[in-house]
């Protein structure tokens, strides 16, 4: 099974500035995550980076970066330049780690490109993870995904669904146990002839109210595939206090 793996990288960070080059281990997290993502059994691993300054620290530790443009409005616009400029064939399944993701697991990354290889009816797949805690159910920055009989997206969302009806006020909520609701993992695989026609499809309305941009794929008609994990993907890092966790990991 051939696939390649595209890291996004953008230096910029409101919460945490610079975070692609955070010191973690004596290593900038950026080469961390292509090192797990390399355990993949990925054909190639490549970051696509808006600085110099990222493209310099990954070639100083022998990964495999390109310099992208510095105004693009999302990290499936940078990879879909990162496919054209690798010249990549349309059939070519990308997997989308992010560049935050020091702890993400090789095995998910191989099985969702896996999933991309068994479903020629999908342009798309991702991951999912059986939700355990009420507090998670409801907390608008986890997504939620619902899935068909065929283990395709319906829908995702950051309110909680699927919403159990006889049991459940907004008042007093309750966790539904059958179907147990799915949080959503940012993890995704492409074809690369569909992540280079992303950007061009036009944003949808629901798309902007969730901002949730894999909605623009699902408005359109086409179809992704969700791969449902036992376990909880490790922590990414959003903050300086992710940061210090994950170094202590390392430590």
């Amino acid at each position: 099974m051939r696939f390649s793996v595209l890291i996004p990288a953008r230096l910029a960070s409101t919460r945490l500035p610079g975070k692609p080059l955070a010191d973690i281990g004596g290593l900038p997290m950026v080469v961390r995550v292509a090192q797990r993502a390399a355990a993949s059994g990925a054909e190639q691993v490549v970051v696509a980076a808006d600085d110099p300054s990222i493209v310099a620290a990954c070639e100083a530790h022998a990964v495999r970066a390109l310099l992208t443009a510095t105004d693009h409005a999302s990290g499936s616009d940078r990879l879909a330049e990162a496919c054209s400029l690798l010249g990549l064939d349309g059939d070519s399944v990308v997997v989308n780690v992010q560049g935050d993701e020091p702890l993400i697991d090789p095995r998910l990354v191989r099985r969702c490109a896996a999933l991309l290889h068994e479903r020629d009816d999908c342009v798309m797949s991702t991951a999912a993870h059986p939700i355990a805690e009420l507090r998670d159910y409801l907390d608008p920055n986890v997504v939620k995904v619902v899935l068909d009989a065929r283990g395709l997206a319906l829908y995702f969302s950051r309110a909680p669904i699927p919403w159990l009806r006889d049991a459940g006020t907004a008042a007093q909520p309750a966790l539904p146990q059958a179907p147990c609701p799915l949080r959503h993992v940012g993890l995704y695989a492409y074809r690369a002839g569909f992540l280079r026609r992303f950007p061009a499809l036009a944003p949808s309305g629901v798309e902007r109210t969730e901002a949730l941009e894999q909605l623009r794929v699902l408005w359109h008609g086409h179809r992704i595939a969700v791969h449902v994990s036992d376990e909880a993907p490790g922590t990414g890092v959003d903050t300086p206090a992710d940061l210090e966790r994950v170094r202590a990991l390392f430590r």
